[in-house]
């Protein structure tokens, strides 16, 4: 199955040491889409993170070539919402705020839920 990841959902790798790809494919997603937004963030990033956040960028940067980049301009959190939509896919963020605009569009996110493991909502 399909899984959108947003940048913060690349990042939690380097971040937490979780194994990104194996957390979701205990979850049942084996296909990871990458909205054209959210490689555009991570290369965005590059001059802005300094310390321990430029390895996990690195790492971000390295599991985004496992992903299949689609096609969604814009801002990264609309795009992930429209991908979504389009998709029918759940999508892997963080990002509070976007959870919860995702939850009120009625898709299902996958989050942090220690600093080893990921979760789903159910819905």
């Amino acid at each position: 199955m399909k899984v959108i990841i947003d940048t913060n959902g690349l990042m939690a790798q380097g971040q937490f040491g979780v194994d990104v790809f194996d957390e979701l494919g205990r979850l049942g997603y084996d296909e990871c889409v990458l909205p054209s937004a959210v490689v555009d963030e991570l290369k965005a990033l590059e001059n802005k993170v300094r310390g321990a956040d430029r390895v996990a960028l690195a790492v971000a940067k390295s599991l985004a070539r496992r992903c299949q980049v689609v096609e969604a301009p814009g801002e990264a959190d609309g795009a992930i919402v429209e991908l979504a939509k389009k998709l029918h896919a759940p999508v892997f963020t963080n990002d509070s705020e976007l959870r919860k605009r995702l939850k009120n569009e009625g898709i299902k996110t996958i989050y942090m839920r220690s600093k080893h493991k990921l979760e789903s909502d159910h819905m």
